[in-house]
């Protein structure tokens, strides 16, 4: 497949994108940005779970920072009432409160006043949780084919159509993984 094979590296700052055998569990169709990866195990959140639960009736003084939707994102199953938040960084700076991931990607201290990293960020996302992995675990299971690891997009976590992201980042693979994109969402109906 056109995947990266795990022993290439780290994973942060990649997607990992379920594969069609994850239907019907918390990651069907669930794409993932990579937040850290090292020997303590890997983290990330789902970037395309958007919930019906509003930024400002939650985190009410981040509103204008927050990009549209304007939703809180389900990040993963781990820890759903802790937020986490990520943004897209303007400069070649590392702003107060904002921790660089890879490139322009971030995750910024939601105890950190908005006013202070508003003016930093282009970008912002609010996740309910995150997918978590202990030492090894996620390893095994990109070797048993759950995950496609791919590389990210600048935008990839910042679409207002985030829910239609898993197609569209598998599409732009090429290949074999193009062709997953065209499995339905309920093969029954099929």
């Amino acid at each position: 497949m056109d995947a990266d094979p795990v022993g290439a590296g780290k994973l942060t700052g990649k997607l990992l994108v379920a594969a069609p055998s994850l239907r019907g569990s918390t990651f069907d169709r669930a794409v993932i940005l990579m937040l850290s990866h090292d020997g303590d195990g890997a983290l990330g959140v789902m970037v395309n779970k958007p919930t019906e639960v509003l930024v400002g009736d939650v985190l009410p003084r981040w509103i204008s920072v927050v990009s549209e939707p304007g939703v809180v994102f389900q990040g993963g199953p781990v820890s759903l009432d802790s937020a986490l938040g990520l943004v897209a960084v303007g400069g070649n700076d590392e702003p107060l409160g904002i921790r660089r991931v890879r490139g322009r990607l971030g995750v910024v201290d939601l105890d950190t006043p908005a006013e202070i990293i508003e003016p930093a960020v282009t970008a912002m996302r609010v996740f309910a949780g995150y997918a978590g992995w202990a030492p090894d675990q996620l390893e095994g299971e990109i070797d048993e084919g759950s995950w496609y690891v791919v590389d990210s997009e600048p935008g990839d976590a910042f679409r207002t159509d985030a829910q239609d992201l898993w197609p569209v980042v598998l599409r732009r693979q090429g290949g074999q993984l193009a062709l997953i994109a065209t499995f339905p969402a309920d093969p029954s109906m099929n």
